[in-house]
């Protein structure tokens, strides 16, 4: 017996060169110029860290310490129709390890959608979803 899974459904409807575009990421000139603009506030997580900052993408600018980095970290993870700041899902199954009392919160405007994602290191999903923003989100040493 197999099963076929969303995804699997999803390829075998469309052409394979569709299919792979829509998992690869989105190139950077694909962004409108005037629409890639964030506000990252870091909250508790030491070494000076702390703070709220502003990035613009495409190009790269800001307060951000790192803003080429945190731009180019950001267009690795989107992928067209998929939301690039998207929570843990509900009902997911984490580790309890706590990833410390670091905490941030995104506003702003990313791909042409808005931004309102809040980010902790709760435990060992969030931990992950944290550690795949840096270096939007600072690096912690855990």
């Amino acid at each position: 017996m197999s099963y076929v899974t969303p995804i699997r459904r999803l390829a075998r409807s469309i052409p394979l060169p569709l299919f792979l575009a829509a998992l690869a990421p989105v190139p950077a000139s694909a962004y409108p110029e005037a629409g890639d603009h964030l506000t990252v506030a870091v909250r508790d997580a030491g070494s000076g860290a702390d703070g709220t900052f502003e990035v613009d993408c495409h190009p790269a600018r800001g307060t951000h310490p790192d803003p080429a980095g945190a731009c180019a970290g950001l267009d690795k993870n989107t992928r067209w129709g998929r939301d690039t700041f998207a929570p843990v899902p509900e009902g997911s199954v984490c580790t309890m390890l706590y990833g410390g009392p670091a905490t941030a919160h995104v506003t702003g405007t990313w791909a042409g959608r808005p931004v309102d994602a809040r980010f902790d290191r709760s435990n060992g999903c969030e931990t992950a979803r944290w550690d795949r923003f840096v270096p939007l989100l600072p690096g912690m040493d855990t």
